[in-house]
């Protein structure tokens, strides 16, 4: 089974199980963001987690198999090559999934906006190396139906 396959399956189940992605990670031991990212084969997950998350949403083995193979992360666009802004990039293409489907769960179909929207840049002191924290702070914007 590939990792698209696997996604399909899990979402599949996930809708039909009316868990969401915070019960699924709480079940499993794991944050919310991790455990979306995963199950979008974004991430590989350790077996026993993926055969909770298969018993959760009562999905075949051949998943949790699926769940555990390291996976392949591409997507179709340009790569910028500065050194700071590709590590964006890849942030993004990793975990961008993950973001959309997180709003959506939360908020309902829309977009986060980046015109009523602030950003700040922290530097965290840690003894193993310091820490770049940024917070992204973007209004709700849901679409319309007319």
């Amino acid at each position: 089974m590939t990792k698209d396959e696997m996604k399909i399956q899990i979402l599949v189940a996930k809708d039909t199980s009316g868990l969401s992605w915070e019960d699924i990670a709480e079940k499993i031991g794991m944050s919310p963001v991790w455990t979306t990212s995963a199950c979008l084969g974004m991430n590989s997950m350790p077996l026993d987690k993926a055969m909770t998350v298969c018993e959760l949403l009562e999905l075949p083995d051949e998943v949790a198999v699926a769940l555990t193979k390291c996976p392949h992360k591409h997507w179709d666009q340009a790569v910028p090559t500065d050194p700071l802004i590709y590590r964006w990039y890849e942030i993004v293409g990793v975990y961008g999934e993950t973001i959309k489907e997180l709003i959506h769960e939360k908020f309902g179909d829309g977009i986060m906006s980046a015109i009523d929207f602030s950003m700040h840049i922290e530097k965290e002191e840690n003894p193993k190396g310091d820490r770049v924290v940024v917070t992204l702070n973007g209004k709700f914007l849901p679409y319309k139906a007319w």
